[in-house]
């Protein structure tokens, strides 16, 4: 297998890099895999992950909920319930920040399709990326939804759209830099861009360490805080003017680290680990498990 490599550091090219920890792929594999920070700038990082072509197999499971719209096991039903409200969430998150009820948005990742399906119902134009061909068959066949492979963001016009977002998609991505100058090609002029990662320095990171669910090795590539994911908007000319928790995501990630850990009762263990470490997000946002971060052009700034 091909694996990547990394020798200086993605965000600010430093070569210090250090080993963190190690972590095992405990939803597709059992492999183990290295985490590694950078010494300059304490980005995160996956070392040696495979290559894009490569990758494939570890999303090869019928319970990757992403891309298989399982309901199977207790897991995946609490994911299907907390998604309908967050969809909600998401789109008055939208309509707030943009000051618009309609436009054009580009969500990429979109996966099985519900976000892009929410948004088209309530009168935005949407394009729709999906690298999986198993979830785009599920948002045609469910939605009708004409979801375009990656391959399709190189069809789409410069400055087209009034939102770009990404749900929990960054942190899978190889080509880190060059989707950024991407998003920002992309973006009308006043637009904004919308992410979502998970939060390795949130309290129950912190807390699961190596069996924190969230690095999802190696699916996962890069693992952001508050402070990398604004530096690398300003890197990319962007520049941050909101994030909000995602209060939720610190159970379902707290259950599933329990479950890692084999822990004995591990919903009542992960139910109470979830209400600490949402206790800890009230008191400081930039402690919540996950963070949508919202970003303009700095070129272009209201």
């Amino acid at each position: 297998m091909n694996k990547l490599t990394i020798n200086s550091c993605p965000l600010c090219g430093g070569t210090h890099l250090n080993k963190k920890m190690t972590c095992t792929d405990f939803y597709a594999s059992g492999e183990q895999f290295d985490l590694f920070q950078c010494g300059n700038c304490s980005f995160q990082f996956t070392q040696g992950f495979p290559v894009e072509k490569e990758i494939g197999k570890y999303y090869e499971t019928p319970d990757y909920i992403s891309h298989s719209d399982t309901k199977k096991g207790m897991m995946n039903e609490l994911y299907h319930l907390v998604r309908m409200r967050m969809l909600q969430n998401k789109a008055k998150l939208i309509n707030r920040t943009t000051g618009k009820s309609s436009g054009r948005i580009l969500d990429i990742g979109t996966g099985t399709g519900y976000f892009a399906h929410t948004m088209q119902t309530k009168g935005w134009t949407v394009e729709a990326i999906e690298k999986s061909e198993q979830a785009r068959l599920f948002a045609k066949n469910n939605f009708n939804l004409d979801v375009k492979n990656e391959a399709g963001l190189d069809e789409l016009s410069a400055g087209s759209f009034d939102v770009i977002t990404l749900w929990h998609v960054m942190e899978h991505l190889e080509h880190l830099d060059n989707t950024w100058e991407q998003l920002y090609e992309l973006l009308a002029d006043n637009g904004c861009l919308i992410v979502a990662v998970p939060n390795c320095s949130s309290y129950d990171a912190q807390k699961y360490k190596e069996f924190w669910a969230a690095y999802d090795v190696p699916r996962h590539l890069w693992h952001f805080t508050p402070d990398t994911m604004q530096k690398f908007g300003e890197k990319h000319r962007f520049k941050l003017i909101n994030h909000l928790p995602m209060p939720f995501d610190a159970f379902y990630v707290s259950i599933l680290s329990e479950k890692y850990k084999k822990s004995t009762c591990s919903l009542f263990k992960g139910m109470y680990a979830g209400t600490i470490a949402w206790l800890h997000s009230l008191n400081n946002e930039k402690k919540s498990s996950s963070i949508i971060y919202v970003f303009r052009k700095k070129d272009y700034e209201k």
